[in-house]
């Protein structure tokens, strides 16, 4: 389960066996959502925010959090699903310790 970021106590991944289109779940205290990002001619044209069967998702503020995280990160994390899993290089995870503007 390759980590992507942490953001204040939130916690941004993929699976390892992920499939399309590009997403990312986001956790926190038990909570989770996933977003997905859909591309179109390589650029990011929408992001949909989910829920996971089975999970409580996030919630008030860290939804917020996930929500800012992906708009702002979304073509890095672009990069790091085609880095991990086409490329199959090492993801090393960033840890972001000030609020995103």
């Amino acid at each position: 389960m390759p980590k992507l970021y942490e953001y204040f106590g939130l916690v941004v991944y993929f699976y390892a066996n992920e499939h399309e289109p590009v997403h990312v779940h986001g956790e926190f205290q038990g909570r989770e959502s996933k977003a997905e990002i859909y591309l179109r001619d390589g650029r990011v044209v929408r992001i949909v925010f989910r829920s996971i069967l089975g999970r409580r998702p996030l919630t008030g503020a860290k939804l917020r959090d996930f929500k800012k995280l992906v708009a702002v990160k979304a073509d890095d994390i672009v990069r790091r699903w085609i880095d991990f899993h086409v490329m199959r290089k090492h993801n090393e995870p960033e840890i972001i310790t000030r609020k995103l503007k």
